[in-house]
This record gives C-alpha cells, structure tokens and sequence, in this order.
C-alpha cells in the first residue's frame, strides 16, 4: 500500500490557516479521486477540500474544530500499488492545486494531450513549480531560464497561474511593458501598533460574548485600515427619482424574462464603473511611495451575513458587464455569499469597493477603505422628499426621491478634489439616468 499525505491547499492571499469543520468521510472509508474529503473554514470562506487520489482513507490527522496550517497534511491516503513500486518507498506529499476558477480550457489540458513526455519543458530547480505551472510553461513554449525569471507572487515567491498569464501577455505584447510580478504581490502590509484595550467593567447582569474568527480580522484588518490610510470623506446626495420609477416599471418583466430580482444595487453599480472609467486615478493602491493605478476593475459588494459579520465578495473585471449582466453577478454572490458557498477566488482581487448601508435604512455612512484598495463609497436609503425641480418656466417644489453618497478615500493619494469630483460624477450619471431606458 503506498500512503499520499493530503496538505492543506493555499485558500487565497493573506490566508495562511483554516479550521476543520466536518470530516466528510470516516477512516476506512473509500475515496475516490477529487471527491470531497473534508469541509474547512477560513477567515475568508468555506468551502470543500478534494482528495488529490483515490484509495482508503487510512488516518485522520486533525479533527473537527482543529486549526490547520497551509501547506501541512491533514490526513493520509492509502491505495494499492502495482508490484513495479517499492512498497517500502517512503510517504509521498501531493499538493492539491491552489482552487482557482477554470479559465482557459486550452491551457489546462495535460501534457500527456497529443505530446510524449519527451516534449514537455524540463524545469529542473529547487524552486518549486505547481503542476499548473509545468503545464503552461510547455503549452507556451517557455524556457527553464524565462521561468526562472519570473518574480512569483505567490506564498513564498512561487510562480502562480496570474504570474504565467502576465509574462506571456508581456511576451506577446513587450510594447506594452507588462510586469510580470503581480502587482499586488509588494503592496507593504503596515505594521499596526498593538494598543491595550482598557478593562471593561463587567457587571453581574451583562453578556459576554466571545468574538468568532471573522469577526476578529474583520476587528483587526479596519483597525489597520484605520492606521494605515489618512481617511476623507465626501458626501453628495443625488436625485434618483428616474432610477426609482424605471425599476418599478421594469422589476416584474425583468423577473419574468431573467428569473432574476432587479435591485438598484446593479444599476449603482454601472454608475460607479462609468465614473472608475472617467477617474482610473481612484482605481489604485499604494505600494511605498508608488502609486499603482489597477488597469482591471475589480468591484466588490459588501455583504452581510446572517451571523452578522461582512464579508466582500469580488465581481472581477466588472466593467465588461451590462447592467443584465451585474444584475444576475450581485444576486448570485450576494445569495453564495449568505450560504458559504463562495470560492477563495470570489472574494480576493477587488480594487474597488461599493456598500450600500441603505438596506438597513441608514441615510448615510463614513466606510472604512478596505485596503489595499484606495477608496470606498457607500450608499444611503433612498428617500422622498421635498426639493426645488428647475424648470424652463422658472423653479417649482416637487417630491422627489432622494438618496446621499458617502465616498472614503486615501488622502495619500486621493486629494479632496479628486475624491469630491469622483462622487458628484457618480451623482451626475444616477441623475442623468434614462426613464426610456429598455432592458
């Protein structure tokens, strides 16, 4: 029997240890390959652990509740062997692929497709390369010197399937100067001071309640934020009446059509991105004294979860999205979001975020910037109210429905004037919204 120790896979950045939930099979029970062994928790995300082979699950080596590490086996997989293996061979560790979303079919297929091993690249070094890795390196022709090259952005340096993708685009394209380290690979974590909290009295008739995990990095990642980022905010309260009117014509055909809800969150959205396009200065993160203005707009959506906690699920390049299209993004994340059912990928990469503190009838908030992201806007309860309606025929009083911006940004980078022009602009495109609009 040849036993394969199961490690812990890399669960997205910043992600360095997850929680054993449930154990979805017993020892002695069969597995077959990528079949789900385990289900983990993450400060981030839930989700299943695949078994990288078939056989026996022979041991078990953290149980339920348990904290496991990156990279460290958690169980052990045994299955038969031909008789040309050493039986006596010693354990072997097989990493499970980082889960990453399937993006190119082409790209993904095995070495073995139409090409003898002979052919494929031969990466001989004490840098590790994942099998993903191997498998572009060969598709693309890229020599063992070229990979050697490039700057990885991965845990521990390691060449990732981003990393790939962007030296071959800057191969393709060397005009355009791609770097091939991600950018976000140097963005300087700050250095928090640790401030003690003064004692709290507690008295015979107060609860105590214990901070679960994601509440404490929720706790610990605004503090840094908080430390880190000179905040400012502006404020600037839009007319959204149009808005407000087209979605009450257009909610039950678009639901009878796309069997999907129509909410004003996408069609805030599509402002945010048309202003993001105007000002790509707001779209950036700092890295020292660099700025890096991202040229991928990443928006993530607030979302509360029914434990009360928030978590950001990313809709990646959004601006390649119509409104049909963030329609149907923001319900499916927002409802995975609810059910744990998000992916490491889905909740990593934003560069900007949007939060709409209006579900729960506040008319206006100060967010705090998710870093490394350099700015945050949050949207209030739409109102009606009383307001002046310019005329040709001269200015009337109307009731109108109302709704204020609140924009958070870094003034390391975001002068006042940038960051007040960005959420009038917002303002401008709601306002400007068309009540002819077809869908």
């Amino acid at each position: 029997m040849a036993e394969i120790e199961v490690l812990l896979p890399k669960m997205g950045e910043s992600v360095a240890e997850a929680t054993i939930t449930k154990w979805l099979k017993s020892v002695g029970e069969t597995i077959e390959e990528d079949e789900p062994l385990v289900e983990i928790a993450t400060d981030k995300v839930d989700s299943e652990v695949p078994s990288p082979s078939a056989g026996v699950l022979s041991k078990i080596l953290f149980n339920e509740g348990d904290v496991v590490q990156v990279g460290a086996a958690f169980a052990i997989i045994g299955g038969e062997v031909s008789s040309s293996e050493d039986v006596n061979a010693p354990i072997s560790s097989i990493e499970i692929e980082e889960i990453e979303p399937i993006i190119a079919e082409q790209i993904l297929e095995p070495l073995s497709n139409g090409k003898s091993s002979n052919e494929s690249v031969a990466i001989e070094s004490s840098r590790f390369y994942s099998p993903l890795v191997k498998s572009i390196a060969s598709k693309e022709g890229i020599k063992h010197e070229e990979l050697e090259q490039i700057q990885g952005s991965g845990s521990g340096g390691r060449v990732t399937k981003k990393d790939m993708l962007l030296f071959i685009k800057s191969k393709a394209n060397p005009s355009k100067n791609v770097v091939t380290q991600h950018p976000n690979a140097n963005i300087q974590k700050a250095i928090v001071p640790i401030h003690n909290t003064p004692n709290v009295p507690i008295g015979s008739n107060d609860e105590i309640i214990q901070m679960d995990r994601m509440r404490k990095l929720i706790a610990d990642h605004m503090v840094m934020s908080k430390h880190v980022a000179p905040h400012v905010t502006s404020f600037v309260e839009a007319d959204v009446t149009n808005i407000v009117m087209w979605r009450n014509k257009m909610k039950n055909e678009f639901l009878k059509r796309e069997g999907e809800k129509l909410t004003f969150t996408p069609i805030f959205m599509e402002a945010i991105i048309k202003a993001l396009k105007d000002m790509p200065n707001v779209n950036s993160m700092i890295n020292g004294d660099q700025i890096i203005i991202k040229k991928d707009l990443n928006l993530g959506m607030a979302t509360a979860l029914p434990s009360g906690n928030l978590i950001v699920p990313v809709i990646h390049n959004a601006d390649q999205y119509n409104l049909v299209g963030l329609a149907k993004k923001v319900n499916d994340l927002a409802n995975r979001a609810r059910l744990n059912k998000l992916t490491p990928d889905e909740i990593q990469g934003g560069t900007y975020t949007v939060t709409n503190v209006g579900t729960f009838g506040n008319v206006m908030g100060t967010p705090i910037i998710n870093q490394p992201q350099s700015a945050i806007l949050a949207v209030g309860a739409i109102r009606k109210k009383p307001a002046v309606i310019e005329t040709p025929l001269g200015d009337t009083i109307g009731i109108r429905h109302m709704m204020f911006l609140s924009h958070s940004y870094d003034h390391r980078n975001i002068d006042g004037a940038m960051g007040g022009s960005f959420v009038k602009k917002v303002a401008d495109y709601l306002e400007s919204f068309d009540l002819n609009r077809e869908i």
